[in-house]
């Protein structure tokens, strides 16, 4: 019986105005397909990873974490005139725990030092960072392609012997596509050789950017968007055929017949893939306590401290904020207030200006500790709305800092944790229909 197919390149909406693939749906679709295994490969980034990594966990597919990356031979700090086009696409999944981390440190610095025009990386950084990844010579856009559509086959070899040693023995592949497009039927017989001649195998993959094949239409227009063109400018970029969708295993099969092992070889790329992300679990930095106090008692102390010189009625007051200690230690998250709290004295000194805005002003403890400035007994706020003992889940306080010193706050916990322990975050926005309209 032959192995099922995976599809192990795909888009989704996190290719910003090019992947047309929402991830509920591509999951979903998958499992109704009968596929059990899919991965994410979005251009140069990783933004919705986690969201595809739960997505298929919820629907029992198995997920295989990817990037088609933007590899610049000439080095990804070159950032001057031509450079901008002299990047290629490498596609790349983790198979482990720790070519994920691989992927994780080279988008970032990809995004951070190599960006121009797109997120860029070279060969010598791929080297550094390499283990527990799999590489494949990807699609038209890539090194190997381009060579071979020039007519150089010798330099296609060597680029993709390359590959081959910097991803080490069976990790690499030839990647096959047809979307009957001219360009992959000219080059498909020169792919096949050089996996055979280097020894590397074969994968099929159909490269999809949106699900279903009446989405080309839709997605057309997504381009027109990113490119600033009108759907009846011909001369402009567009995809040339509609089969960039997700197919179903009977489609590629039939589409690949004549090489059945490159269908195969994808179920084989899925079982060496083997990333569990939500048993990993980031330690909490360390609060500043004074030496020896334990972390819990110290918060305890600052509490009652606060409710009696801030609170008008301390006493009646007692029992709501010993209520929220119970449930605070038991859940765990004393240190999380305590930082919090550093970040709220921090920004007072500063005389910086800043506001807590939703479910944590409903905390006592966060009012008593200086965090908020309005009394949630006063104001009948509930606490379990912010942090519920019987729904665990990590508590969000939202700060919010006045636009002209955000960063001076962002600069003091840079220097209070250590950069390489700061991140920024990101927040996508979209539009429902009647708002796009």
């Amino acid at each position: 019986m032959p192995r099922p197919f995976c599809h192990l390149h795909n888009h989704t909406e996190y290719s910003l105005l090019d992947g047309a693939n929402r991830i509920p749906e591509m999951v979903a679709g998958a499992k109704q397909m009968g596929m059990d295994s899919l991965a994410i490969s979005d251009h140069g980034v990783m933004f919705g990873v986690m969201e595809f990594y739960l997505e298929c966990k919820k629907h029992a597919v198995k997920p295989i974490l990817g990037v088609e990356a933007y590899v610049a031979p000439g080095g990804y700090a070159k950032k001057g005139r031509g450079e901008e086009k002299d990047s290629f696409h490498l596609l790349l999944l983790a198979r482990d725990l720790e070519g994920y981390r691989n992927l994780c440190k080279l988008s970032t610095i990809a995004a951070l030092e190599g960006y121009y025009y797109r997120p860029r990386i070279d060969h010598e950084l791929l080297k550094k960072h390499a283990k527990g990844l799999i590489g494949t010579s990807a699609c038209l856009g890539s090194e190997v392609c381009q060579e071979l559509l020039k007519g150089n086959y010798d330099r296609a070899q060597y680029i993709a012997g390359m590959y081959s040693e910097i991803f080490g023995d069976g990790n690499y592949f030839i990647e096959l596509q047809d979307h009957n497009l001219r360009e992959q039927a000219e080059i498909k017989d020169s792919l096949v050789r050089i996996s055979r001649e280097l020894k590397l195998p074969v994968i099929a993959t159909n490269d999809a950017h949106y699900l279903c094949k009446t989405d080309a239409k839709p997605h057309d227009v997504l381009l027109c968007i990113q490119m600033g063109e009108l759907v009846a400018n011909e001369s402009r970029m567009k995809f040339q055929t509609d089969e960039f969708y997700l197919k179903s295993p009977e489609e590629m099969g039939a589409l690949f017949s004549d090489f059945p092992e490159a269908i195969e070889n994808t179920a084989m790329v899925a079982e060496m893939c083997n990333v569990e992300l939500d048993k990993q679990q980031a330690p909490m930095p360390q609060p500043d306590v004074p030496d020896g106090k334990e972390n819990f008692q110290y918060l305890r102390e600052l509490a009652l401290e606060g409710l009696n010189r801030r609170v008008k009625n301390p006493e009646g007051s007692l029992a709501r904020l010993e209520y929220e200690l119970d449930v605070i230690e038991k859940t765990g998250f004393g240190d999380y207030f305590l930082l919090v709290k550093e970040f709220a004295q921090a920004t007072r000194d500063r005389g910086i200006y800043y506001g807590v805005r939703g479910s944590a002003a409903g905390s006592l403890v966060s009012y008593c500790v200086g965090i908020t400035d309005v009394d949630p007994v006063e104001y009948d706020l509930t606490f379990e709305r912010f942090l519920n003992p019987e729904r665990i889940s990590m508590p969000d306080i939202d700060m919010d800092f006045e636009d002209a010193r955000r960063d001076e706050v962002i600069k003091y916990v840079t220097e209070r944790f250590g950069q390489d322990h700061v991140a920024q975050i990101i927040t996508f926005g979209t539009l429902g229909a009647k708002a796009a309209i």
